[in-house]
This record gives structure tokens, sequence and C-alpha cells, in this order.
């Protein structure tokens, strides 16, 4: 969501307050799209406790999003211009995908080349979002 933020006429405030909105609806979208096709496979009515499940589960959704909205809004306490700040939040996207998939990596015990395979997908994941930024500004 920040890689597309257009910041020549919004404010701080606005820009958080869409990224949470976006933020807040994809991850509901997705959680909604996991329900629906559970529900289809078992041929089960919808029920707010089979979607509240499904959001428990994709709750790394959010939590992911934290760390470049804290970057955004750290850059921004420092003194960035918006601009700065949100191009600080995008790199710290990119550079927590990657993280987490040296630490996926970490965790399942992978070592040498499946090790590397896993951080390249990151850092393709990672290059995305800034390409993302770059093309659309």
């Amino acid at each position: 969501m920040l890689a597309s933020e257009s910041v020549r006429r919004e404010t701080l405030l606005e820009t958080v307050g869409g990224t949470l909105v976006a933020l807040l609806l994809y991850w509901l979208a997705h959680s909604y799209a996991e329900t629906l096709g559970e529900r289809l496979e078992r041929e089960t009515p919808l029920t707010v406790s089979a979607v509240l499940r499904s959001l428990v589960r994709d709750r790394a959704i959010i939590r992911g999003a934290v760390i470049p909205i804290v970057a955004l809004l750290v850059a921004s306490a420092l003194g960035a211009s918006l601009s700065t700040a949100v191009l600080v939040a995008v790199w710290t996207s990119a550079a927590t995908v990657i993280a987490f998939e040296v630490l996926a990596g970490v965790r399942a015990e992978l070592k040498g080349t499946e090790l590397i395979v896993q951080v390249c997908a990151g850092a393709v994941m990672g290059l995305a979002i800034i390409m993302l930024r770059t093309l659309l500004h």
C-alpha cells in the first residue's frame, strides 16, 4: 500500500489512515476469501465464528505491516518529509520480507542452497515492492 502512496497532497495522518484502512480491508477480504473457499468445500453456511477464526489465522498480515508503519512514523518524528518517510517505510517493507525469509529458513533449519533460494525468494518480493514504488512515481 505504501509503495503506491502519492504524498503530493497528503498529510502524515491521511497516509497512515489510508494505509490502515486498506490494510484492514485487505485482511478482511483475504480472510473472507479463505472462509468462502472452506465453505464451498465443506458446504457449510457463513458464520461469524468462521470469519473470526480466519482473521486470527491470518493475523500475520497485520503483524507484517506494523514494522513499515512504525518506520514511517519514526522517520516522520525524526523530521523526515512525508515523501522520505514513505520511502523509508517502503524500503523497510522490502527488508522485512527478506528478514522474515531468513528467519523462516533458519527456523526450518535450512542450510546452503536451500537457505539461499528461500532468501532470494524474499529478495525478489522485496525488489518487487521497491519496483512498484519506482514505477508508480
